[in-house]
């Protein structure tokens, strides 16, 4: 149900070994009293049993700490927009920022804040180019950043689009955001396996990225670290590629398990499925179900840029598809492309003695609408639904409310959408 929401208890390693640490010390300073002078040993035993019910009373102390998370899709940019963005510069450079205006406002008050960087973003240096080999300027992803952005995917089909150098070009950027974490393409066997662990307000956390496929451009021999593939075409019943199917699996499954109990947080983005479908493909479901199943707290999905239904597969929240953030896909009459969703929960840690126990509750989901001047492609805005600027830039906001809230809610009539702007 859309208000469910999961605890997982998980042995707190750590405090486990802190407090054999304390006993350790404990034992060496019961055998130095013993060892002591007699007429001490009245008062020693007085305060060895003063710390022994101090420490008890904190094993059993319950401490509580939470963590906000706010997810997009796809950052798609297409030349229109980073022309745009060249104008809003004055042609000195690119601007992306006024096109985020609203979004901000929603995005700064949440600790973690998630987008998929569809476009691989290689710098001008390269050249910038549009569909259907992009390249995007870093400025897109500064954009990003200063509205809030902190977690980034950026394994998609476009990775390769431009070749090894983009992605170099990539990765080096986002090294040098100290505060940002991107994962899913890379310039190293090494990089790509040393998977990052974050904490925020006592939360540790990490995500793992990866995309169907790379639009046919193959991967150089012996360089896979640039993209996390994990080809989802070869879900078919031949039995052979079956046995190749399940070896992607099997290496994924290495991959959670690197981390899995060293995080209380475990968040696994997806780029695949079929484009342009609001309904998750047979494909979709048996990796969130398998993902679901190696207890992966969260997947996000993006890629098909309409979105897909929201629902709990056991003790994992998964979003299948949230669309598109930002693109110049072409609008048509049901607004597919130009729709997507802002989704946001909660996570809460809660400590006491030896366990820890996470829950994830408070999920919300938010439409988003991308405006652009269909005539000038220009005047580039993302909107949320709930925002009276609404229907200003889409007069028939409610209707397709009522469209993509369905879709919402296919597999869940409770799951959450947060409802649209409503004239007074």
């Amino acid at each position: 149900m859309g208000e469910r929401y999961v605890v997982k208890k998980r042995k707190n390693n750590r405090k486990i070994f802190l407090v054999i640490f304390i006993l350790i010390i404990i034992a060496i300073g019961v055998y130095v009293i013993l060892n002591s002078r007699h007429n001490n040993n009245d008062s020693s035993a007085e305060n060895l049993g003063t710390m022994t019910a101090e420490n008890e009373v904190k094993e059993e102390e319950e401490t509580t700490t939470s963590l906000s998370l706010i997810m997009v899709g796809d950052n798609l940019v297409h030349s229109s927009i980073y022309k745009e963005a060249n104008r809003n510069a004055d042609y000195k450079g690119y601007d992306f920022k006024p096109m985020l205006t609203y979004i901000k406002e929603k995005v700064e008050g949440y600790d973690l804040a998630y987008y998929n960087q569809e476009t691989i973003v290689g710098g001008t240096e390269i050249g910038l180019s549009d569909y259907p080999t992009f390249n995007s300027p870093y400025e897109t992803a500064d954009a990003m950043i200063d509205a809030g952005f902190n977690l980034v995917s950026t394994a998609s089909n476009h990775t390769l689009d431009r070749g090894e150098q983009a992605v170099i070009n990539s990765r080096k950027y986002w090294d040098k955001q100290e505060d940002v974490l991107a994962v899913g393409s890379y310039t190293s066997f090494e990089e790509r396996d040393d998977i990052p662990i974050r904490e925020k307000n006592g939360i540790t956390y990490a995500m793992l990225n990866y995309t169907y496929g790379t639009n046919g451009i193959p991967v150089p021999e012996g360089k896979e670290y640039l993209v996390n593939v994990w080809p989802t075409d070869l879900y078919i019943n031949d039995p052979e590629r079956d046995t190749e199917y399940q070896a992607y699996k099997e290496k994924v499954k290495e991959d959670i398990a690197k981390v899995r109990d060293k995080v209380d947080v475990l968040i696994v983005a997806m780029h695949c499925g079929i484009e342009y479908t609001t309904e998750p493909s047979a494909y979709q479901k048996d990796e969130a179900q398998f993902l679901a199943d190696q207890g992966v707290d969260i997947v996000i999905g993006t890629h098909p840029h309409v979105l897909e239904p929201v629902e709990w597969i056991d003790d994992t929240i998964v979003f299948y598809s949230l669309g598109n953030f930002i693109s110049a896909q072409y609008q048509d009459e049901n607004y597919n492309k130009t729709v997507g969703l802002m989704s946001s929960l909660n996570i809460t840690k809660t400590t006491k003695g030896y366990e820890t126990s996470i829950k994830i509750d408070n999920i919300k989901n938010e439409l988003i609408y991308t405006y652009y001047n269909q005539a000038t492609w220009s005047n580039f805005k993302v909107i949320p639904f709930s925002d009276p600027d609404i229907a200003k830039y889409l007069p028939g906001y409610k209707n397709v409310y009522e469209r993509y809230k369905k879709v919402v809610q296919l597999y869940d009539e409770d799951m959450y959408v947060v409802p649209v702007y409503q004239k007074n």
